[in-house]
């Protein structure tokens, strides 16, 4: 969770986004073999507008994907939201 906010801080000094989604996705392993990372994070405004991506070699997160809110200055889930 840390890399989500580094990246949040990135994206939020960096541009004025108030509101940014955040989708962790675990990479199909063709697109494994074809990039060279398991997984990426997407941060998007919210209107499929990519203003950041990383991507991971290596990951042990649970989940193949998820995806997070920022609001105003809160991280939040989507039941949150």
């Amino acid at each position: 969770m840390d890399n989500v906010f580094l990246g949040i801080k990135f994206v939020i000094t960096s541009r004025d986004n108030e509101f940014v989604t955040i989708d962790f996705k675990r990479l199909s392993a063709e697109k494994q073999d074809f990039t060279g990372y398991e997984a990426e994070i997407i941060y998007t405004d919210g209107n499929d507008n990519i203003l950041e991506k990383h991507g991971y070699r290596a990951t042990n997160f649970p989940l193949d994907e998820l995806r997070l809110f920022f609001v105003n200055d809160t991280l939040m889930l989507p039941s949150e939201y």
